[in-house]
């Protein structure tokens, strides 16, 4: 019975992320970038820096997984910040995504930087 409780919450929580991210795609993304790496090697390195409790404390949690579209889509609890990758013509295009325009969306934005 804990499983099947555990495993609704997650349903739930995920439903609930994917339509707040399905929302913010109908507007212009916070930052668009570029990257000559592989797009699963650039999605890894995203989730790695974003789950650092070093700098983003308690609310350190990252998640990846299938893109809408293809490519994949690293985000955070309550997709509060993500970003949607996608292979291109020249390598790898990342459309970051931040629910408001704060210190938190501006120091995802720099820790996903270093995966450039």
């Amino acid at each position: 019975m804990r499983m099947l409780t555990v495993a609704l919450a997650a349903t739930l929580l995920a439903g609930c992320a994917g339509s707040a991210m399905n929302q913010a795609r109908t507007q212009t993304p916070y930052k668009t970038l570029s990257s000559d790496k592989p797009e699963q090697l650039v999605a890894q390195c995203i989730q790695f820096s974003w789950q650092d409790e070093a700098v983003f404390g308690v609310d350190a949690g990252a998640y990846l997984q299938p893109g809408k579209k293809g490519g994949s889509t690293v985000y955070t609890r309550s997709a509060e910040s993500f970003v949607d990758l996608e292979t291109g013509a020249s390598g790898t295009v990342l459309n970051y995504y931040a629910k408001q325009d704060d210190f938190v969306a501006k120091r995802r934005l720099a820790a996903l930087a270093t995966c450039l």
